[in-house]
């Protein structure tokens, strides 16, 4: 494509870089006889056709976000037009390296300079969120040092402008994975701290020549921003209280924007910024160490979401054999809680919830295990379900189940899935006096409980994550399915609590219904039952589309253990389905001592 002419104007020279999206090219403009950058949205080569139509949606937005942003630190755009049935983008040329291609060659970046580039980008951001504009992508790759010292912010491809009727589908959550803010990672809209935080992260990988929350997949990369603390920076030097500031979890104890700007020019003089110490922590281990509250309460037991496997929130969630936490073996170590339904990349993809009945959560208890002085985050299923189908859709999901799922009997999830039974015998009847149906059997779990079944149900180990602890059993590969979790070291005080706060995450779902959610007493004990309906959609492995209905009891034992019974199947089997669940709660007898 070299020497080719565009829209008759644009003779493109080299191509100076590319990325998942798109390549941008070193360009001739021959009415101007000036040098650009076009970018070549290579993308639209393998969308159908009924997709080109968002993709050039998309593009128009890019130049209309950039083009509300009058700053020296935001790269210009010239132009947008459509070549070859593609859209195009025209931008001012930017000589020199992106901060990403600087970290590569170089190692890392010193700690002034990164303070200094750290600050342009903050202006640039400023002048972006004056004009009602958020970035949504700041990252190393998108951050250009110039040959004449100027560092300039590029990329608003994912740009949301405020009033901007929304192209983005309903559910996708946008971003490189690395440095999305931890509210956008459990599902929540984005605000002018979530660029802040990607900030952050920013400077700690030009400082210390890696991402602070990169992991082995990028399901527990985006488990490692929820739950985690950055390490603390080596080469950070003065910069190091001003990271950490921005890399808070909770959006509100950030610094705010002039702050932050403030004690970024104090770093690149030289100066270690006082102020930043009113924003981090000085109790526990890891970049930030805080005490109960500091980030406020970890996500529960559970888990949630539509996904494969995910289940949903709690010991639940739609999910597959989806409930409360997770997907499918995603967590921590990728067996914890995890997420949902497909895997995801590292590359941006295009692509609120509004609190339900009484939010007023119980305070987070003493932390009993892990890390001294800090309260455990466990990840929340949905926010991740979601982000994982926006970013690579439904292809992936079966690549992260085989990955991701390990079973008891030592196989994958990419090993065959037992034969499609019924969830229940046609003979179940209940027993005497309503009790459990005589031809269920009594299942005694290695982990101490027992809970009678109907026959041939398969034992899974969804998650052994620390003190939490979850297990699946199911008919079907998990179109229908019972899980046990068993958290011996729970973030809520108040099993109500918990399940409300795990609502609040289900809010994405395709016509998310509560049924009910109330406070009851189970086995002479505070419990809380939720039931709920939602939509399965085809991305959403292993289920077949259509609705699903879903419920958990959730109680305390005496000695502070959270127990969550969640039960999920096909609504059209709900009947049945819920009949299964009285009977499980029947038989349910938890161990004799947590293991």
């Amino acid at each position: 494509m070299q020497g080719l002419l565009i829209a008759g104007r644009y003779r493109l020279v080299d191509s100076i870089g590319s990325g998942g999206m798109g390549r941008v090219w070193r360009a001739h403009d021959e009415v101007l006889h000036r040098a650009v950058a076009v970018k070549e949205l290579t993308a639209a080569l393998y969308v159908p056709d009924s997709e080109q139509a968002v993709l050039l949606a998309r593009t128009r937005a890019e130049a209309r976000a950039a083009a509300r942003i009058n700053h020296s630190a935001v790269v210009t755009v010239h132009d947008v037009l459509e070549h070859d049935g593609r859209p195009w983008i025209v931008m001012e040329l930017v000589e020199g390296n992106s901060l990403a291609d600087e970290v590569k060659e170089r190692g890392r970046v010193e700690p002034r300079e990164a303070a200094r580039i750290g600050m342009w980008v903050l202006r640039a951001l400023r002048a972006a969120h004056s004009a009602g504009v958020l970035h949504r992508d700041v990252k190393p790759g998108n951050v250009l040092l110039g040959r004449d010292g100027r560092v300039l912010l590029t990329d608003f491809g994912i740009a949301q402008i405020e009033g901007d009727s929304t192209i983005t589908r309903t559910g996708e959550v946008v971003g490189s994975v690395d440095y999305l803010a931890p509210e956008r990672v459990r599902g929540h809209d984005p605000g002018p701290s979530s660029d802040l935080w990607a900030l952050g992260a920013t400077l700690y990988t030009a400082v210390e020549g890696r991402s602070p929350f990169r992991r082995t997949s990028p399901l527990s990369t985006m488990q490692a921003v929820v739950e985690e603390d950055a390490e603390e920076p080596r080469h950070a030097g003065t910069l190091g209280p001003v990271i950490a500031a921005l890399l808070r979890k909770e959006p509100a104890q950030r610094p705010g924007a002039e702050e932050a700007e403030q004690m970024l020019a104090e770093a690149a003089a030289g100066r270690r910024p006082h102020t930043a110490q009113a924003f981090v922590p000085t109790q526990g281990t890891g970049l930030h160490g805080s005490g109960t509250g500091a980030y406020g309460p970890g996500t529960g037991v559970h888990g949630t979401g539509p996904g494969a496997q995910v289940p949903g929130a709690g010991a639940h969630g739609p999910g597959a054999p989806a409930g409360p936490t997770a997907v499918y073996g995603s967590g921590t170590n990728a067996s914890a809680q995890g997420a949902g339904s497909a895997a995801t990349g590292y590359a941006g993809a295009a692509g609120g919830v509004t609190p339900v009945g009484p939010t007023t959560v119980g305070p987070v208890p003493a932390h009993t295990g892990g890390r001294p002085g800090r309260p455990r985050r466990r990840l929340r299923t949905l926010a991740l379900v979601v982000a994982v189908a926006a970013v690579l859709g439904g292809g992936a999901a079966v690549g992260f189940q085989q990955w991701n799922d390990a079973r008891q009997d030592g196989t994958t999830s990419g090993d065959p899935a037992p034969a499609p039974t019924s969830s229940a015998s046609p003979g179940d009847q209940p027993g005497p006096a309503g009790t459990v149906p005589e031809n269920w059997e009594t299942r005694h779990d290695p982990l101490g409980f027992s809970i009678s079944l109907p026959k041939g149900w398969k034992r899974q180990v969804y998650g052994i994550n620390g003190p939490l602890k979850q297990i699946d059993y199911t008919p079907d590969g998990g179109k229908h399915f019972v899980r046990i979790s068993i958290d011996s070291s729970p973030d809520f005080a108040d099993p109500y609590a918990h399940q409300v706060d795990l609502e609040q995450q289900l809010q994405r779902l395709v016509d998310y219904r509560r049924v009910t959610l109330k406070q009851n007493v189970y086995r002479d004990r505070k419990g809380s039952l939720w039931e709920y309906t939602w939509t399965a959609l085809q991305k959403d492995p292993p289920y077949v589309p259509g609705p699903r209905h879903a419920v958990e009891e959730t109680y305390f034992s005496r000695e502070g253990t959270e127990y969550a019974l969640y039960m999920s199947g096909p609504a059209a089997d709900w009947p049945r389905t819920s009949k299964q669940f009285k009977w499980v709660l029947q038989s349910w007898q938890q161990p004799s001592t947590t293991r």
